[in-house]
């Protein structure tokens, strides 16, 4: 097993999470089969119940795993699947340890950070690095480490100490560092002073990195990275220059200009590796059609509107996993993105009174845009204005996208305006729980005072109901297609009760969980992009497989779905493998070769 640590100085944020993701996917255009874990020093067990204003998304996984978002690129960019035990926490250490202790496991030594805390982490690292995440079913070659926060923080003292034990047990050349700086812009000058005493830190801590890898908003001057190499005592080849870059999916492109294969292969050695021809073949390809899907975005002429109306965004993270799907659909169906991001209370007749300025400009922008997307999120604040929302793409005929709550709330708006069901039976149980009487109810599984892990969590079946092959979502899919696998975390549901009455007039609910009981999507037939599902199509999009509606949403905006789904039926009777994981046919729609 080779070990590959990517690791942060001077600021958090830094970018580790995409340098990671990028040298993974180098990797794997070699014909490596890569993993990845994400070690997050705080206490918490999971990020289930973080505040996405605090920390960005919780991404899930589908052993149902709420974990850190970074676990999204890596999956996003390596197209792996990875399970809860690649998000390694402080607080699953500390549980870990103190069970082991409670059974007598450590035969009444006292219990230390050194050896035990610390032989916790070393253990966990490489029982999850052998894991096989890839559709080939075998161990990895090798597993990318990112430590989060920055080295020096308090809280990641253990883990930077079993990392050094980590590298110690190693073969000599079967572990390496990329050290993530950043070289900030003073006063129009590149100062190198930071990355240096960042460098200093992570050395004075028992780490040697290999590659240090500097972020800045412009290309480094060769005085620059002259002086890093010098007084961080690496060469001047292993001063990598991460700019800032049109998209981040050339941040791989990037590296590889700069040699970073070349760099790994011979720290790790990996050239003594014996590689499968059809990897290789796998790897070549996956490598040219990532750089055919991700040159020249920034010359994109033909732009897209699409406003999103949420909750969180005070955090630019709060929605990651949604961003980037929408980004692998415009790239699909080549056009320039233009999110704008409302903030659900805008929308809402009390802004008007307090701040009308902001209340029109909100309307504006959701009146004038190619789509309207409402995703998840939880508490009543804001649900009006993405009830108002849902109810202008409903009649305006504008394409809409409801993911979990977006699809809740489209339900309650038709149920308000279409079928005339009085408030409060036309909300949701978690707004108004006076009554089990309402549209959205609860979930037998929801335990009410106990937060963490008590949702409806992970990968799901969902049956296409009889009579739906008009669905245009559905055709995305496959019409070959029984049944489809998608991620979920939610704890509200549509209302069995209402089902015949909503159906009546005319909103569809075209796939159902396995039980036949509990609603996973909606769709308007007489409607140009109408779409609602309970499920999170987001943490299955991938950037070389766009998620099935997200795909649909941005092409039904961009007036060219039926291309796309043309497009996917020409290769799907030409004997395109269907995707284990969405049921879709995105490796053929990319050309990928079938090994």
């Amino acid at each position: 097993m080779k070990y590959v640590l990517v690791s942060g100085g001077v600021i958090s944020g830094v970018g580790k999470g995409i340098i990671a993701s990028s040298a993974g996917l180098l990797l794997k255009t070699m014909g490596l089969k890569v993993s990845s874990i994400k070690i997050d020093p705080y206490i918490n067990t999971d990020a289930g119940t973080m505040n996405p204003k605090e920390h960005g998304e919780v991404y899930v996984l589908d052993d149902g795993g709420e974990v850190d978002l970074d676990l999204g690129n890596y999956e996003r960019y390596l197209n792996v699947t990875l399970t809860k035990d690649n998000n390694i926490t402080l607080g699953k250490i500390y549980s870990q340890v103190i069970e082991r202790e409670r059974r007598g496991d450590y035969l009444g030594k006292t219990v230390q950070v050194v050896p035990h805390v610390t032989g916790a982490i070393e253990e966990w690292i490489q029982r999850v690095a052998k894991v096989p995440v890839d559709d080939t079913g075998l161990e990895p070659d090798v597993c990318i480490i990112e430590l989060g926060g920055t080295v020096g923080d308090i809280e990641s003292m253990a883990f930077v100490e079993a990392l050094c034990e980590l590298r110690r047990n190693c073969g000599r050349d079967d572990f390496m560092q990329i050290h993530v700086s950043y070289v900030p812009l003073v006063h129009g000058e590149q100062k190198t002073k930071p990355t240096q005493m960042a460098i200093r830190s992570v050395r004075s801590a028992g780490l040697v990195p290999d590659l240090i890898a500097c972020r800045c908003e412009k290309p480094l001057e060769t005085a620059a990275v002259e002086k890093i190499a010098r007084f961080c005592q690496v060469q001047v080849p292993h001063v990598l220059n991460v700019r800032d870059m049109p998209s981040t999916y050339q941040v791989p492109i990037l590296l590889y200009e700069q040699d970073l294969i070349a760099l790994m292969t011979t720290t790790l050695r990996l050239d003594e590796i014996s590689i499968p021809q059809a990897m290789k073949q796998k790897g070549d390809h996956i490598w040219s059609t990532w750089k055919d899907l991700c040159l020249g975005l920034e010359h994109l002429r033909d732009k897209l509107d699409i406003v999103l109306v949420g909750k969180y965004l005070e955090c630019p993270d709060s929605y990651l996993s949604v961003i980037k799907s929408l980004e692998h659909a415009a790239m699909r169906c080549r056009r320039k993105l233009n999110l704008i991001m409302i903030d659900a209370e805008h929308l809402e007749p009390q802004t008007n009174k307090s701040d009308p300025a902001s209340f029109h400009k909100a309307w504006h922008a959701v009146s004038t845009a190619a789509g309207i997307l409402v995703p998840g999120g939880f508490g009543a604040r804001g649900t009006e204005g993405m009830i108002a929302a849902a109810k202008w793409a409903r009649e305006s005929k504008t394409p809409y996208l409801g993911i979990c709550l977006g699809m809740q709330l489209a339900v309650v708006e038709f149920a308000r305006s279409v079928c005339d069901v009085p408030v409060p039976q036309a909300t949701s149980y978690e707004f108004d729980a006076n009554s089990d009487d309402r549209v959205i109810i609860s979930m037998p599984e929801h335990h009410p005072g106990k937060l963490g892990g008590t949702m409806r969590l992970g990968l799901r079946p969902t049956l296409w109901q009889p009579d739906t092959q008009w669905s245009k979502l559905r055709a995305l899919y496959g019409l070959n297609n029984e049944s489809i696998n998608e991620r979920h975390r939610h704890r509200y549901e549509v209302n069995p009760s209402y089902i015949g009455q909503l159906q009546n007039k005319g909103l569809t609910f075209i796939g159902k969980d396995e039980t036949g009981v509990r609603q996973e999507i909606i769709e308007l037939k007489d409607h140009p992009w109408f779409v609602g599902v309970q499920f999170h199509p987001e943490y299955l999009s991938r950037v070389l497989e766009p998620s099935k509606p997200y795909l649909g949403f941005i092409a039904a905006a961009a007036k060219i779905l039926d291309e796309i789904t043309a497009e996917g039926s020409r290769v799907s009777s030409n004997g395109g493998q269907v995707n284990g994981l969405t049921n879709g046919n995105h490796a053929a729609l990319y050309r990928l070769p079938v090994l």
